[in-house]
């Protein structure tokens, strides 16, 4: 997660693309997605290689266990919201899905991801089959 939040973007690395070529064609673009992906790269890669170090000090540590309790605290302020915004929608299908994959993650402890995908499918089935039957 760490290493996907602090590399760049699609639209970063499409950006850079667009520009590199029309400033310098494929050799530009190419030069471009490097100067885009290197640096967050090699950072990471320093950062893992200091990470053993960091993970015996006391102090890196206790930053750490408080950054865990801000990030959690944060995630629950979203989930509240989330939860809010579906109960005044009124939308029961909404509220079935978001109770199904409450279920499905707390008690039968299924992948966070699997829920994710089988509820992105469900969302655009039910949006194709609500899209046929207002044209009708």
């Amino acid at each position: 997660v760490a290493i996907s939040q602090s590399s760049p973007g699609p639209i970063a690395v499409n950006t850079s693309i667009m520009v590199g070529y029309r400033l310098g064609g494929v050799m530009g673009s190419f030069v471009t997605i490097l100067g885009t992906i290197l640096p967050p790269l090699i950072i990471i890669t320093v950062i893992a290689k200091f990470y053993a170090a960091f993970k015996e000090n006391k102090i890196a540590n206790a930053l750490l266990l408080g950054m865990r309790a801000g990030v959690a605290a944060v995630i629950i302020d979203v989930i509240i919201k989330m939860v809010r915004d579906i109960v005044k929608s009124k939308n029961k299908i909404s509220m079935a899905v978001m109770i199904t994959t409450f279920i499905a993650a707390v008690i039968f402890d299924i992948n966070a991801a699997l829920i994710i995908i089988l509820s992105g499918a469900f969302g655009v089935f039910y949006y194709n089959l609500y899209k046929e039957g207002k044209q009708q």
